[in-house]
């Protein structure tokens, strides 16, 4: 085994934090839709969590404020930025970008975010709005225009704006009218990526069979459709070289076996996940904590818990060909994200 792979490895330079569990939107292919609402205030991780983790982790770089909720629903969004920032460390959000007024993007490009990605997927109002319930599409497409010009009359190199495609079998038809779409608004980059997870760990009629049999359906990975995916990406490619955007397409086809060398995924090395509530898991392709509970900050600091027991032996698991339940149903541990 590579000895780039300790057990115990430095702390991390790389966080995620969930910043609010709480949601305007009932996504189709999110664990939030199968769940209760969560109240706005109850939902938010505070400063009183936020701050010492941040302390906790004297080599952290980059900082991702995004979970399960949607981010401007925290109250304390432009705090969390300023503490990040004022350590230099570089900070940055995904939104469904409905409530992103032009007075709420002039605020977060004077806040010095480094990025902010907006979760877009599809190029007509029923496919998106089928999707992202709840969500309105021009409403969508008005304020990350929006969010363009606040940058541009800033003058201001940040944030870089990215939107996020989640591919499956209904909307990846409408990818290239996306991608010129965009162009057309003067986005940075198009991310296109799978759906994260088949969630095949859990039982088939418990409380993530709605979740998983969504998955089993839409997903691009099970090879379905795959002429009309590789048309699709195709034509993406064609619109994006057409109209000067960056693009990412994912992987369709699952990785055979992880490297000999090297560990299935190397996030629980590099980065970690923590909840609004402050539970710590290994990433945010997991959802639901119920699915792997590696620590809890309201009972140990960040250190503790990424040197205890429950990591340690999370990550010798990776380093096998029997890897943790929990990922094996992931797009990120077959190479499909």
């Amino acid at each position: 085994m590579d000895d780039r792979y300790p057990a115990t490895p430095p702390l991390p330079s790389s966080l995620q934090v969930e910043i609010t569990s709480a949601c305007n939107l009932r996504c189709a292919m999110c664990l939030v839709s199968y769940r209760a609402p969560v109240n706005k205030l109850a939902g938010a991780m505070g400063p009183d969590l936020f701050e010492p983790l941040v302390d906790s982790l004297p080599e952290l770089d980059t900082l991702t404020l995004q979970g399960l909720g949607e981010p401007l629903l925290s109250p304390y969004l432009l705090r969390h930025i300023g503490y990040a920032k004022e350590r230099g460390v570089r900070a940055g959000f995904n939104s469904n970008a409905t409530l992103l007024t032009r007075a709420r993007a002039e605020e977060l490009v004077g806040s010095g975010v480094d990025w902010l990605h907006v979760s877009l997927d599809g190029a007509r109002a029923e496919t998106f709005e089928g999707i992202r319930v709840g969500a309105d599409f021009d409403r969508v497409v008005g304020n990350l225009s929006g969010l363009v010009e606040a940058k541009r009359s800033a003058d201001s190199p940040s944030p870089w704006i990215r939107v996020v495609f989640v591919a499956m079998r209904r909307n990846v038809g409408e990818l290239a009218a996306l991608v010129q779409l965009l162009g057309e608004v003067g986005v940075d980059e198009v991310r296109v990526q799978n759906l994260s997870h088949s969630f095949s760990d859990t039982d088939p009629s418990g409380q993530y069979a709605g979740i998983r049999d969504f998955a089993a359906a839409e997903a691009l990975w099970t090879g379905a459709d795959s002429d009309r995916v590789d048309e699709a990406f195709a034509e993406a490619r064609d619109a994006a070289r057409d109209n000067g955007v960056r693009l990412r397409l994912p992987g369709l086809t699952p990785a055979p076996s992880r490297h000999p060398d090297r560990p299935g995924c190397t996030w629980p090395w590099d980065s970690a996940y923590v909840t609004s509530a402050g539970v710590v898991q290994p990433c945010c392709m997991v959802m639901g904590d119920d699915r792997v509970h590696l620590g809890d900050l309201t009972e140990q600091t960040f250190p503790e818990i990424w040197h205890g027991e429950a990591y340690q032996e999370f990550r010798r698991q990776l380093t096998t060909e029997e890897p943790p339940e929990v990922c094996r149903g992931c797009s990120l541990y077959q190479s499909t994200f």
